[in-house]
């Protein structure tokens, strides 16, 4: 071989090299790598609307092929988590009261995608054939609820705006308040309702009391106890552009109240210690495919 046609050679060789480098795939080119499939929830500590949701979301993503990890704290820590991106999403974001606070501070830093339930207050519950329907009667009724309105833990927001505001505005002093713990509240609601008997308790939707329980709210007329709220799914920035098919899914999510109270009754009405709820989530799911297959449809 002549020196010009070894420099043809070697020319031909040097470039055939490098069609095949570059077709060997973004990593080691100028492709894009494969973009990530890993997305953490973030969780708040007790409060079970949010975790219920984020657990079927968890489902739903895996199915799709993504790795999810769920990661609680409480709320004030996950906004700022995702604020810095150490969280990609979030399902309990209550507006315009709860936590408008962080959307404010935070409002640059994160993406709010929606509300996914607007029935979100608190309320005073009591059995579905007692013989009022407001707040208004109740004090004029007291004797048929033998006095008594059963309350929750004593540091409790809804403790709170009971004692501030339910009470004295609907001249219910004379009855005996009880606060002591959310268990303790379900289990006097519970005895009362097998007995038969009238029963007042301060409660709060979205709540899995009202899927086990024949219950009805009092009307509030004079707005002792707010307005509802409705629950958003927050993201951190530019999550929509690392994972544009996800951030459409949660931008149409809904859970109307009837199908949340469902899902936590099936999570949290058991008496058995449960930590991880994949099973029992996985079940109610399959027994509620219809509604599942819509959330990525």
């Amino acid at each position: 071989m002549n020196k010009r046609h070894l420099i043809g050679a070697l020319a031909l060789g040097t470039a055939a090299s490098l069609a095949l480098v570059g077709c060997a795939g973004g990593a080691g080119g100028d492709e894009p790598a494969e973009a990530s499939k890993d997305i953490t929830i973030g969780v708040f500590n007790g409060w079970p609307e949010g975790e219920a949701a984020s657990y079927v979301w968890k489902q739903v993503l895996e199915e799709k092929g993504y790795n999810v990890e769920l990661e609680y704290a409480d709320a004030g820590p996950v906004f700022a988590g995702l604020a810095k991106g150490d969280f990609d999403l979030a399902l309990d974001g209550w507006l315009p009261t709860t936590h408008a606070s962080y959307f404010e501070e935070y409002g640059d830093d994160i993406v709010d995608l929606g509300a996914w339930n607007e029935d979100a207050k608190l309320t005073i519950a009591v059995n579905a054939d007692a013989p009022i329907d407001s707040l208004a009667d109740l004090a004029a009724n007291a004797d048929e609820f033998g006095n008594r309105l059963i309350g929750i833990e004593p540091g409790a927001g809804l403790t709170e705006a009971t004692e501030d505001g339910v009470i004295p505005t609907y001249g219910l002093e004379d009855m005996e308040y009880i606060t002591s713990s959310t268990p303790a509240m379900l289990a006097e609601l519970g005895k009362a309702l097998k007995a038969g008997e009238n029963v007042a308790v301060t409660l709060w939707r979205p709540h899995w009391a009202y899927d086990a329980f024949d219950i009805k709210d009092l009307a509030d007329p004079e707005g002792t106890l707010g307005d509802a709220e409705s629950i958003h799914t927050v993201t951190r920035t530019g999550f929509s552009d690392d994972f544009p098919e996800v951030a459409e899914w949660l931008t149409a999510f809904t859970m109307d109240s009837d199908v949340l109270f469902s899902l936590e009754n099936a999570m949290y009405n058991t008496d058995d210690e449960v930590t991880d709820y994949t099973d029992i989530v996985k079940t109610w799911m399959s027994e509620n495919k219809d509604y599942v297959d819509a959330l990525t449809s």
